[in-house]
C-alpha cells in the first residue's frame, strides 16, 4: 500500500504538527507533501522524513509574509503530483483537503476544523491588531474561497474529526458525516511526582481567537501568578493589559513546557478550542485544568473530576472557576489516568481501524453515498 500524507503548511510547531509527526511514525515511507517547511520550527519529530515542498518554498521572505500568501495556497495544494498513490491522507483546517487524488485512490482527510478563515472570520478576526482595511480586503476574497473549499470537499472518500464540536461543523459546513478520532497525546512525555508550583499557565499560539486575554485580566484581578508560554501577533496587546502577576515566557523547548506543565497549579483554556490538547497534556502531568465549556474542551475535561468550566466568556466568570480549582486537592494519578484515554497508542489503533473501514468501502464503491447519507 503507498500512502502520502499531505499537510497544509508545516512552519510552526503545534498540535496539529505532532499528528502529522504521529503519522510519519505510523507511516515511515509516505512522503510529506506541504506548501512551506520550516525544518528549524519543526525540529526532530520529522527529522528523517522525506518532505516535499510546494513551489512556494521560493517566495521571498515566505517565513515573514506566509499568512500574506493566503490566495496562492490553493494553487500550490493543487500543483502536488499524488499519482500511482493507494491512500492520500490529508492533515487539514485549511488547504491541504483540496488536492488533486487519483480516482482510485482513497482520500481520507483528518479535518482539524473547517477552514476558520473562510467559515468563521468574524470570530477569527474580531479581537486581531488587523486593520480595518486589511480585514475589507481580506473579506472580499471569502465568496471565492468558501466556494472552493466546499467543491474541494467533494474530493474527500472520508472525514475523520478530532472532536465533536469539528464534526457538527463538518456536518454544517459541507453536508457530510465523519467519525470523530483524538487527536493523539504524548502522555508518556510527563511526570506526575513534580511538586506543585504557585503559578497558573496558559501555552497557547498568542492569537487574539484565542481569548488570552480573559486569562490576563482575570489573573491581573486576583493577583494570581499566570506564566503564558508561546509567540504570537497579539503579545503586546496582551502585555498592555497584564498585571505584575503576569509573565510572558515566550516560546519554550519542549523539554521547558514539559516542565512547565508538570509544576502549574492548574492550566487555563480561556478560548473555544477544536479540541484543546493542552488541557490533556495538563492532565498527563497531574494538573487539573481550568477551561472555557464549549468546543473540544467538552470532549477533554470533565467538570469536577479533571478540572473546573467556567460558562461564559468574561474575566468574571473565569475568576470564579479560578477561585474554585483553588478549594480542593487534585488527585494526580487519576488526572493522569483520564489523559491515558486520549494516548498515542490508543489514536494509532482507532485511526488504523477508521483507515481500514474506508479502504474496504472504497473497494466496494460505497464511499461517498454512505458518508453524506
Amino acid at each position: 500500500m503507498k500512502v502520502a500524507i499531505v499537510h497544509d503548511y508545516l512552519n510552526q510547531a503545534g498540535g496539529a504538527e505532532r499528528v502529522v509527526a504521529v503519522l510519519h511514525r505510523m507511516f515511515p515511507k509516505a512522503p510529506i507533501f506541504t506548501t512551506l517547511f520550516d525544518p528549524q520550527e519543526i525540529g526532530r519529530p520529522l527529522a528523517d522524513a522525506d518532505v516535499r515542498v510546494s513551489w512556494m518554498r521560493k517566495l521571498p521572505n515566505w517565513r515573514r509574509n506566509f499568512r500574506s500568501f493566503m490566495p496562492l495556497y490553493p494553487f500550490a495544494v493543487r500543483s502536488f503530483d499524488l499519482s500511482g498513490y493507494d491512500v492520500v491522507i490529508t492533515s487539514s483546517s485549511a488547504f491541504a483537503k483540496g488536492v488533486r487524488v487519483p480516482p482510485e485512490a482513497l482520500h481520507l482527510c483528518y479535518c482539524y476544523t473547517p477552514m476558520r478563515w473562510a467559515w468563521s472570520f468574524d470570530r477569527y478576526t474580531q479581537l486581531s491588531a488587523m486593520s480595518s482595511s486589511a480585514k475589507l480586503a481580506a473579506k472580499l476574497t471569502l465568496p471565492a474561497l468558501r466556494r472552493w473549499d466546499a467543491s474541494t470537499s467533494r474530493g474527500v472518500d472520508r472525514f475523520v474529526a478530532i472532536s465533536t464540536e469539528v464534526a457538527q461543523r463538518i456536518r454544517a459546513t459541507y453536508g457530510r458525516g465523519s467519525e470523530i478520532v483524538f487527536p493523539p497525546v504524548d502522555v508518556k512525555r510527563f511526570r506526575v511526582d513534580r511538586p506543585v508550583g504557585d503559578y497558573f499557565l496558559v501555552v497557547s499560539r498568542l492569537n487574539a481567537y484565542k481569548r488570552l486575554d480573559l486569562a490576563v485580566r482575570a489573573c491581573t484581578t486576583l493577583g494570581l501568578p499566570l506564566v503564558v508560554v508561546g509567540a504570537g501577533p497579539e503579545r503586546e496587546a496582551l502585555e498592555a493589559i497584564a498585571g505584575p502577576s503576569v509573565r510572558f515566557a515566550g516560546r519554550l523547548t519542549d523539554r521547558e513546557t514539559t516542565s512547565m506543565f508538570e509544576r502549574c497549579r492548574a492550566l487555563i483554556l480561556p478560548g473555544e478550542e477544536d479540541f484543546g490538547l493542552t488541557t490533556l497534556e495538563a492532565n498527563a502531568a497531574g494538573r487539573p485544568v481550568v477551561a472555557f465549556a464549549k468546543g473540544g474542551a467538552l470532549d477533554t475535561v470533565r467538570d469536577d473530576e479533571t478540572g473546573v468550566l467556567f460558562h461564559d466568556a468574561t474575566p468574571e466568570s473565569l475568576e470564579a472557576a479560578l477561585r474554585k480549582v483553588q478549594e480542593r486537592w487534585w488527585n494526580p494519578v487519576q488526572l493522569r489516568a483520564h489523559a491515558e484515554q486520549f494516548s498515542e497508542d490508543v489514536f494509532i489503533t482507532r485511526f488504523r481501524s477508521v483507515l481500514a473501514s474506508a479502504m474496504e468501502q472504497k473497494k466496494l464503491g460505497r464511499l461517498g453515498a454512505d458518508d453524506a447519507a
